[in-house]
């Protein structure tokens, strides 16, 4: 059998194996993709027949690597038919009996039809080179989804690359030893606090795997995530990592609207066990253990709240550090509540620019109004709440009356045609009869 010399193939399969942590059968299996591109390229320069190849023409083509040698061959799967019409599919049953005398009609044969050393040609080496670069890249791709795709949701450590526009790449690796692959953290997912000078090294949340074939890097990762808090809360508290205590729900806000307002962050604990103190676990000995999540935040503000399963407890709760006078659940059903604070307290629930009450509705899940205990018309609130849920109510019955008169058009109408078909019936009966007298 024919073969055209590879020099250093060995040497080359090891190479891409090392640089591109690639394991040594998968690059072979890209090297013999692009050998076998490569051959189309130069089947098709030849084209002395002038056939047109479609895309599956060349499937019962395959190239075989021989390692040792350092050179490849190209072998073709050929049917054994009584007249050929195409060479590179087809041979005749007398030229196979010729060296097998027991083949018949049908049955498949492999034949070596490697070309010539020189007659390779530049182009098809070309066309090599270009399909091999694309096919490590692909497996490169797979890799890094197969490793990454169980660590959806978690963090790792990375290190800053460069700056492409407005994102930042960074270097990350999912286990130790594992060589580093790029992550890219957008503008929207950065800190306003962080310095993203070369090297420095930050805990990223890792929030999507991308899928596909897209170019750059696969990995999406976040600074600005509530994963990233949960995380930092649950490798610093040793209760909340032997689950005593919990993490309810968390608000962050970690780009706000305004450069004057600073990111904050409110997250809610709870714990069934009566000896334990979940916000004091969380803040630690003079606040140590939050200081740490503060400090891997720079500097960001993090209110840790007592968790209730009392509404209007959990949101005077949410309101920290302001005081509440009184929760007013004004309508469970929408989730709308008045907090009444003294006069004093009313900036301070709020907070600047309304970032304060905006977490805590987030927080809790309820739309939540601050009002001046002093200037608060209890009588007045109630009725117009009365009259808005009169409303309500009466805008759900007509929707239910007309929802019963579309019910009973779709009945008439169907008793219509059950009339139809049934006067349909008589009359072709009234037929027969007729045809039969």
């Amino acid at each position: 059998m024919s073969m055209v010399s590879l020099p250093g193939l060995k040497e080359l399969i090891e190479s891409i194996s090392r640089e591109r942590n690639l394991p040594r059968l998968a690059v072979q299996s890209a090297i013999r993709e692009a050998l076998l591109k490569g051959y189309e390229r130069y089947r098709r320069a030849q084209n002395i027949e002038r056939r047109q190849f479609d895309e599956d023409y060349f499937d019962n083509f395959e190239v075989e690597l021989d390692i040792d040698e350092e050179g490849f061959r190209v072998l073709s799967t050929k049917t054994i038919v009584e007249e050929v019409n195409n060479t590179d599919h087809q041979i005749s049953l007398d030229e196979v009996q010729q060296v097998a005398p027991e083949a018949q009609l049908g049955d498949s044969v492999v034949l070596d039809v490697t070309p010539d050393q020189g007659e390779f040609g530049r182009m098809a080496a070309m066309q090599t080179k270009q399909v091999l670069a694309q096919k490590l890249r692909d497996q490169q791709r797979q890799m890094v989804q197969e490793e990454f795709q169980d660590l959806e949701g978690t963090v790792l450590q990375a290190r800053v690359l460069r700056f492409e526009r407005q994102s930042v790449i960074l270097a990350v690796s999912s286990t130790f030893g594992q060589p580093e692959v790029e992550a890219e953290l957008p503008k929207r997912e950065q800190l306003p606090n962080d310095n993203y000078r070369a090297n420095a090294t930050f805990k990223v949340y890792l929030k999507k795997v991308s899928q596909g074939q897209q170019r750059g890097p696969q990995l999406l990762v976040s600074r600005a995530d509530a994963g990233l808090v949960v995380y930092l809360f649950a490798n610093e508290v040793p209760e909340i990592e032997d689950e005593v205590v919990r993490i309810v729900a968390v608000a962050r806000e970690a780009n706000p609207p305004s450069r004057y307002v600073g990111p904050r962050t409110k997250i809610a604990v709870d714990t069934l066990d009566r000896d334990v103190d979940p916000v004091g676990a969380c803040i630690g000995a003079r606040g140590s253990r939050i200081q740490v999540v503060v400090n891997e935040l720079r500097g960001e503000k993090i209110d840790v709240i007592r968790w209730s399963p009392d509404p209007a407890t959990y949101i005077a709760n949410a309101l920290s550090p302001a005081r509440v006078d009184e929760v007013r659940l004004m309508d469970p059903e929408t989730r709308q509540t008045h907090v009444l604070v003294a006069e004093d307290q009313l900036s301070l629930a709020i907070g600047k620019e309304g970032q304060n009450v905006r977490l805590a509705a987030r927080l809790t899940g309820w739309k939540i109004d601050i009002k001046d205990k002093a200037k608060y018309d209890h009588a007045g609130e109630d009725e117009k709440f009365a009259a808005v849920r009169a409303q309500a109510q009466l805008e759900q019955e007509q929707m239910e009356l007309e929802e019963d008169d579309i019910d009973l058009e779709d009945d008439d109408l169907e008793l219509e045609e059950l009339e139809a078909e049934n006067q349909q019936e008589l009359d072709d009966e009234s037929f027969d009869l007729d045809e039969t007298e």
